[in-house]
């Protein structure tokens, strides 16, 4: 479903993660666009009103959608994400343990079981929604969210988990903390995470981060 959102901005309604990777790839190739950000279920497409008007816009989406979208490769990329779990770091691992009654070791060694998929970056810069938790690990959003959540933060909720790429408030369950610097604006490329990629986390000690 396409959908106008505003004077330079659609939205296009997709299933899954993937198919708005892919969808945005086939976007950006074939028109002039402002952005083309792809989400966990739609692909948002801003565009330049002086240059285009709402009409050509949306004709031009629609031609993409009316054609074939190959899916993407598998990501090559995978980064591995050191954590420091429980305590300071991770002050809900406990918590979590109560409510899923799961030791907090079956906890680390199921949250560092696999490769995950990045299924979107946004929220706040950087911020990974990372996709495929285990069903095991599900939990809601917290009902009271903290004012303050340390940049590194690794967090469950709703079945994902997500990584704070900088302090911020939130709600997710914390579990623990990475000292990877995952959004630099003084860099070239700020974005050390972005959709398609995959991510592995890795338990480490406290001093060895």
């Amino acid at each position: 479903m396409l959908t106008r959102c505003g004077d330079d901005l659609f939205s296009v309604a997709v299933d899954t993660p993937a198919d708005a990777q892919a969808l945005a790839q086939q976007i950006r190739q074939d028109g002039n666009w402002l952005e083309v950000v792809p989400g966990i279920d739609s692909v948002v497409v801003r565009f330049d009103i002086a240059v285009l008007d709402g009409e050509t816009a949306r004709t031009a989406i629609e031609k993409v959608l009316g054609a074939d979208v190959e899916p993407l490769p598998a990501a090559g990329t995978t980064v591995e994400i050191p954590v420091v779990y429980g305590g300071e770091y991770g002050p809900d691992l406990g918590e979590l343990s109560d409510q899923t009654g799961l030791s907090v070791d079956e906890i680390i060694a199921l949250h560092t079981s696999r490769e995950y998929p990045v299924d979107m970056v946004g929220f706040t810069p950087g911020f990974a929604f990372i996709g495929d938790l285990d069903e095991r690990l599900r939990v809601p959003r917290r009902e009271q969210p903290r004012q303050n959540v340390p940049a590194g933060s690794i967090g469950i909720a709703d079945g994902r988990t997500g990584i704070y790429a900088m302090a911020s408030p939130g709600g997710w369950t914390l579990i623990g903390r990475t000292s990877h610097t995952l959004f630099d604006p003084d860099r070239e490329d700020p974005f050390v995470l972005t959709p398609g990629m995959r991510v592995r986390f890795r338990a480490v000690p406290a001093d060895d981060t």
